[in-house]
């Protein structure tokens, strides 16, 4: 099958079954805390866990880039399941040669965890739905790769703006197996900026179709918001903001597929930060009082690219590595990097 028709049909299959599942009740439901276990079944009846995962392991073997147009609709959708955490910690664990578990899986990361042949050390900050029913599948500095027992972590619960777990976990004991995915120490935040990038995308496509729409149905004044002057900028404003979003997420996403180019990947995610702040703005100042309420579904999204902006590394975390990355070539070698990326 080509790669435009591997695309086509996975964007359509998650369209539908998200569109199917978000509804306005179960999101509100899954703010609560509660898992969403029929949610999940229906995603993991789909195939889309192990979408990443090569197909001698038991996956589909779809390629990064092509795989994320699933992560982009997760995003649209705000589907409040860690599908995105799934499919990159289930292709790590296959990179490394090890065995990929059935169920919800979740991605620790971070520069204080180790990793040894028969033990792990350390914690990991804001780990996405942690105290879930899932395996957590931790990666060190070093790319050691291992899927941690229950017994060998304790998680604080905590949460983000959007109400999404994001709990600390503190690891402390043995390990049976830990596998080598051979990324640079830089790769694991990478992987999860991307998704976030896309996540990103994906809810600045629904909220610019929320505001357009509600800017032609809402009448002020004699006439449709949308044909007042400061609207319509406000608008194309947002329309550019989210078409910049879209190609910059695809920008990090092909920047992991082609060996982890870490320029492409601060670089989208820094400009995907950008966009969701001044996305969220607009949004919320067209729609008015209506879109801070709870009964509207706009705070679904917005409050999600509050949240994602500032994950996996914010705006200043990128572009502060980007600013240093290029210091330390010189002028000399500014533009061939530049356009390298």
């Amino acid at each position: 099958m080509q790669e435009e028709s591997i695309r086509d049909l996975l964007r359509d299959t998650a369209t539908r079954l998200f569109g199917d599942l978000c509804q306005p009740a179960a999101l509100r439901l899954a703010e609560t805390g509660t898992w969403p276990q029929t949610m999940w079944a229906a995603v993991e009846d789909a195939g889309l866990p192990r979408a990443l995962v090569p197909e001698a392991a038991g996956g589909h073997g779809v390629g990064f880039a092509e795989a994320m147009v699933v992560v982009r609709a997760a995003g649209y959708h705000a589907l409040p399941v860690p599908l995105p955490e799934t499919m990159a910690a289930a292709w790590l664990l296959a990179r490394a040669g090890l065995p990929v578990p059935d169920g919800p899986l979740t991605l620790a990361s971070g520069e204080d965890i180790r990793i040894s042949p028969t033990a792990i050390s350390g914690h990991a900050p804001r780990v996405p739905w942690a105290r879930a029913p899932l395996g957590i599948v931790a990666i060190d500095p070093a790319g050691r790769v291992a899927l941690v027992p229950p017994a060998a972590c304790r998680i604080e619960s905590g949460a983000n703006v959007a109400g999404e777990p994001r709990d600390t976990v503190h690891f402390d004991g043995t390990l049976t197996a830990i596998g080598e995915t051979g990324l640079a120490p830089s790769n694991a935040r990478a992987i999860g900026a991307t998704l976030r990038a896309q996540q990103i995308a994906g809810a600045m496509e629904r909220i610019t179709e929320m505001t357009v729409q509600y800017a032609l149905d809402r009448v002020q004044f004699g006439r449709p918001l949308g044909k007042f002057q400061a609207v319509q900028q406000n608008l194309a404003v947002l329309a550019g903001q989210t078409a910049a979003a879209g190609a910059a997420a695809d920008m990090a996403a092909e920047g992991v597929e082609n060996g982890g180019r870490i320029l492409a990947v601060a670089a989208g995610k820094a400009r995907c930060g950008e966009a969701a702040g001044i996305g969220a703005a607009i949004a919320h100042q067209i729609h008015g009082a209506i879109g801070f309420t709870h009964e509207h579904s706009l705070h679904f999204l917005t409050k999600r690219l509050w949240s994602w902006r500032d994950e996996f590394g914010n705006e200043t975390v990128w572009n502060r590595l980007l600013g240093r990355h290029m210091a330390k070539l010189g002028p000399d070698r500014y533009w061939a990097e530049l356009t390298a990326a």
